[in-house]
């Protein structure tokens, strides 16, 4: 019989599998490594990438906020002009409101029986005195006022008979407090700056 000495054999076919075995690991490791080695060439790529972004962001953010300003300086102004347009408004809506008042106290004055002594307008409150030939006049001339756009609550405060002995002749004076359109309470202005 033939004896073979396989302990060589078996040595050599280990260490061979130990160096396949160690280039695997090494060549896992090194595949590891280049991969990671791509991967953070890529992330810095994609930082410098984002970094300029930012920068050219900036950059043209800046331009922006001029015309950004300009566009606040436009809105602050048109506020302003609008703010002006509604005083001169009021201030013709006040002009005319007088102008108004007097026109329909005018038309609701019965003729040749009623005549106005004194009239008082403030703050919207409306005190008329006079002469009329009778409490029925006095009484047609607040039904006038009444209908009148620009005067409301017409209120009688007093009348007073007055004998006028030089022309034998009875009248009666009256005194009536009304309420007009032309007052309104002032409102503050909200968020209004002085120069």
């Amino acid at each position: 019989m033939i004896k073979i000495n396989l302990l060589p054999f078996r040595a050599a076919r280990k260490k061979e599998n130990i160096r396949r075995q160690i280039s695997i690991y090494l060549l896992t490791v090194f595949f590891l490594f280049s991969l990671m080695a791509y991967f953070l060439i890529d992330l810095n790529g994609t930082l410098a990438q984002l970094r300029k972004d930012k920068e050219d962001k900036t950059r043209e953010l800046a331009t922006y906020a001029d015309t950004n300003r300009k566009i606040e300086e436009i809105k602050r102004k048109l506020a302003e002009i609008r703010s002006k347009l509604e005083v001169i408004q009021q201030l013709e809506r006040n002009k005319t409101g007088p102008v108004h008042l007097l026109d329909e106290i005018s038309l609701a004055v019965p003729e040749d029986k009623l005549w106005l002594r004194m009239l008082d307008e403030k703050r919207g409150s409306l005190s008329i005195e006079g002469t009329a030939m009778d409490n029925d006049t006095v009484a047609l001339f607040m039904d006038n006022l009444k209908r009148s756009p620009h005067i409301k609550d017409v209120d009688l405060s007093s009348t007073k008979l007055r004998n006028l002995a030089d022309y034998k002749l009875n009248v009666t004076e009256f005194v009536l407090n009304c309420k007009t359109y032309s007052y309104e309470e002032a409102k503050p202005a909200a968020g209004s700056a002085r120069r």
